[in-house]
């Protein structure tokens, strides 16, 4: 057991990204940044990882920067949830 009393493997995965699509009722398509270092070469490179994730009440906006966590298959593609909304776009 870990500290806050949870096994391993009750760990849920917590991403940061950013929204870049909120046309869907209730989903939101956020983007993951992550820095893979090349298996040979070692050249750090980008990754994109584009994730639908279920936002129950509809406050996510373009732009904006939101921590998702893992749940349960909630549709054929959405597997995350939005938990907190990190930093709210500047409007225009």
């Amino acid at each position: 057991m870990s500290e806050n009393g949870r096994h391993e493997q009750d760990q849920r995965h917590e991403l940061v990204g950013e929204v870049v699509s909120n046309r869907m009722q209730k989903t939101v398509v956020v983007v993951v940044k992550r820095f893979v270092r090349h298996h040979r070469y070692g050249k750090v490179l980008r990754r994109l990882t584009r994730l639908k994730a279920h936002d129950e009440k509809n406050e996510c906006a373009v732009g904006d920067r939101v921590r998702l966590v893992e749940t349960r298959p909630l549709s054929k593609d959405k597997r995350f949830r939005v938990v907190q909304i990190v930093e709210k776009t500047r409007a225009r």
